[in-house]
């Protein structure tokens, strides 16, 4: 059989390939701390679940609208007005299955063959996979500490050429936890918008963030705003996600969506109307300031270990990403000598670009203090014995 060109040049997800490899450790007995994958231990909100099992009765769940169900796209509309600032219609909602299908659309119907997209280095590998299989050229733009390693208004206009199109930005950000100031972030999104570019920024870890907790789309409503209910409400493996498009888009994304998987899942829908209720709102920023705990938790076992900075503090997700040059390995190969020798599963920088691919690792904080705790005094005794 003959593979896509596509298929082949996409590179694995090391961070799924980490978690292959702790299963296999796993299998054969031997106990792994998983810091590799950003999915939070606390599981779905218990309203939730108790209405999955209420509505599991044997009733029709027939296929939504594309766009999801009117009563969840009200109620998302509501959300991001409450918590997020941003009064938007709800006929702008598109809800999808899972923030990657929100991406997977926003790429369809934004990015035509040759397209120049510009990508921060580091950044989330599945984003621009998602533009690369459109046929988007993709630019990574080197950030560092000294920018929270973010891209700005001054790196995209530096960086922007006649075969731009678009940008693609997270904030808070997946590998490093670190987010722009919304200012920042709204001057980089005029300063694509008067360029004529379109912008898709992912806001999946906005609801745990540290500070101002403001949507993009409260002040530019051309741009495509992506979220998620697999962060700050815990659902990961129930695959419902939503984005924010223009007015202009809904026809687009409605018939793409209709094409491409039909509707988002009917009971995952149904029961998320829960999560926007006072009492489950109220779980959410409970484990929200666990995670804020657990980051403490993790930066102070960090500040002891030889060879291991933490350039930029996170300030949201769940996140920390490790400078590991002070130990004398590569990246790549202190992930592989940690999982064989300490048992420690992380995420090597190669994953989310290639400046520092070879310096820095992703550390989650997503799992229990009691995994934390033993990662911690793992990796201390790993490196203690050179």
């Amino acid at each position: 059989m003959e593979f896509s060109r596509r298929a082949q040049a996409v590179s694995p997800f090391y961070a799924m390939e980490y978690g292959r490899r702790a299963a296999e450790l796993e299998a054969r007995g031997t106990h792994v701390v998983k810091l590799n994958l950003g999915e939070p231990d606390f599981g779905a909100p218990p309203a939730f679940l108790e209405e999955i099992r209420r509505i599991s009765d044997g009733r029709p769940m027939p296929y939504t609208g594309a766009l999801g169900t009117p009563e969840l796209r009200a109620a998302i509309a509501g959300f991001s007005r409450e918590r997020f600032g941003a009064p938007i219609d709800p006929a702008r909602v598109v809800v999808t299955t899972g923030a990657s299908a929100a991406l997977l659309l926003a790429s369809a119907a934004l990015i035509d063959p040759g397209d120049e997209v510009l990508v921060a280095d580091p950044s989330y590998p599945c984003n621009r996979r998602f533009a690369e299989s459109f046929g988007a050229r993709v630019r990574l733009l080197p950030t560092g500490p000294e920018s929270r390693f973010q891209l700005d208004a001054a790196a995209v206009a530096d960086a922007w050429s006649e075969r731009t199109r678009g940008v693609m930005v997270a904030s808070p950000s997946n590998p490093t936890g670190t987010s722009l100031p919304y200012q920042d972030l709204l001057d980089l999104s005029h300063a694509t918008h008067d360029r004529g570019g379109w912008r898709i920024v992912d806001e999946i870890y906005l609801g745990l963030a540290d500070g101002e907790r403001r949507s993009v789309a409260a002040d530019d409503p051309g741009a495509v705003v992506v979220n998620s209910f697999s962060k700050y409400f815990g659902m990961t493996g129930w695959r419902l996600g939503w984005m924010v498009v223009p007015d202009e888009m809904i026809p687009v994304a409605e018939r793409l969506a209709q094409n491409y998987y039909i509707c988002p899942p009917t009971p995952t829908q149904v029961a998320a109307l829960t999560c926007f209720t006072p009492e489950t709102l109220a779980v959410a920023e409970e484990r929200r300031a666990a995670l804020r705990r657990r980051r403490r938790l993790v930066l102070d076992g960090l500040a002891g270990l030889p060879g291991i900075t933490v350039p930029v503090e996170p300030d949201g997700a769940f996140y920390v990403y490790l400078d590991v040059s002070g130990t004398g390995l590569s990246a790549t190969d202190f992930c592989d000598r940690v999982l064989d020798e300490a048992h420690v599963a992380l995420t090597p920088g190669k994953d989310f670009g290639s400046l520092g691919a070879e310096r820095y690792v992703r550390l989650s904080y997503a799992t229990g203090d009691d995994d934390l705790h033993a990662g911690l005094d793992r990796l201390a005794g790993f490196l203690a014995a050179g």
